[in-house]
């Protein structure tokens, strides 16, 4: 039988830990040649508003080690509005019923089979928030306490469990351009973690004096500044243009979540009207920095990156674009844990296979 999980069953079933444990793993074997991505591919073409573009993404990998193979599929309408001063990515809920659109589809690495099939969302949530925690885990100083979050969206939440899961973290202080959000996000994760979560006036003031800074938001432009680096932060980002290059001379030690950028394969004449060809996932040459020559999150957990050699450098983990191992490492985590409990629904497997030679 074939799994069909839920977004509910992925925020119950899964906790911060299982799926930091599953991708350290998952890292590890990458590191050593046993697990393998394939880059991200975004087909774009014209959206159905104005300025909007539809964007097919898939993205997949094997993780051998847990028996698994995924590919994640999403199908997007996104745009690029002017907010609170800055232009942000949107996507726009467009299915029926004012939905979004992302699934995963888990095969068996011992038989073929497709194992699962569960929607991206909250799963993805989780895994971008434990990849910047392991980030944090290698670099951040050990005794780390104060953590100043910019963002206050969908992934700024999991990004604080993480930051908690990796250090004893004591308090925390969150910006985010409208005041209403940022005292909500923070009323919800001071009782999710049980720690102090204050809203803060400016990005500034959320960044001074915190010994790790989190960028978590959609903005297409840098969202913090080089003059407020101060010794021995660590600084950790989810987007190529939350820093600047400027902000990156100031890190003792870099490493990135992996080299490759997505692949974008835009509709002709596109290209000029997708402000991420040439800042953000696509490419990014103003950061003027040798990616190849950075290490990786793989590199880390194996031991062969760079290491924090005293509490006065600054450190930066880079997390500009996801693939497709992090979805089968945790969803093989997810489907072991379904299975204890008798979470989702099984529909036959051979409605997704065929007698007939492919």
């Amino acid at each position: 039988m074939t799994l069909i999980l839920s977004n509910d069953d992925v925020d119950r079933l899964l906790t911060m830990d299982d799926v930091l444990s599953s991708l350290e793993n998952a890292y590890r074997d990458l590191g050593v040649g046993k697990a393998l991505n394939t880059p991200r591919v975004d087909l774009l073409v014209r959206g159905p508003k104005p300025l909007s573009v539809h964007g097919f993404k898939t993205m997949s990998g094997s993780v051998p080690g847990a028996g698994v193979a995924s590919v994640r599929i999403d199908s997007d309408i996104v745009h690029w509005p002017e907010i609170a001063g800055g232009q942000r990515r949107v996507k726009i809920p467009s299915a029926p019923g004012n939905r979004y659109v992302g699934l995963v589809l888990l095969f068996s690495t011992r038989t073929g089979e497709p194992l699962a099939i569960f929607p991206d969302g909250c799963l993805q949530r989780l895994r971008v928030g434990a990849t910047n925690g392991l980030g944090a885990k290698y670099l951040a100083w050990p005794d780390a306490s104060v953590v100043g979050i910019l963002g206050s969206g969908w992934q700024a939440g999991t990004q604080l469990m993480a930051m908690c899961a990796v250090r004893r973290i004591q308090r925390i202080k969150v910006f985010s351009p409208t005041a209403a959000n940022r005292k909500a996000f923070a009323a919800e994760m001071e009782k999710t973690l049980e720690i102090e979560v204050r809203p803060v006036d400016s990005a500034e003031e959320a960044v001074k004096g915190s010994h790790i800074v989190a960028a978590a938001t959609n903005s297409m432009g840098p969202v913090f500044l080089p003059h407020w680096v101060e010794p021995g932060m660590h600084l950790s980002t989810i987007r190529h243009s939350e820093i600047d290059g400027e902000t990156l001379k100031k890190c003792d030690i870099v490493a990135i979540h992996h080299r490759n950028l997505a692949i974008g394969i835009a509709q002709a004449g596109l290209e000029k009207e997708v402000p991420e060809m040439e800042h953000g996932d696509y490419g990014r040459p103003d950061l003027q920095i040798d990616w190849n020559a950075l290490p990786e999150l793989s590199d880390l957990a194996v031991g062969r990156g760079p290491k924090r050699k005293d509490d006065r450098q600054v450190s930066c983990f880079l997390n500009p674009i996801g693939f497709g191992m992090q979805f089968s490492a945790v969803g093989a985590r997810l489907v072991e844990k379904a299975k204890q409990v008798g979470a989702g629904k099984d529909i036959p497997t051979d409605w997704f296979t065929e007698a007939v030679h492919p």
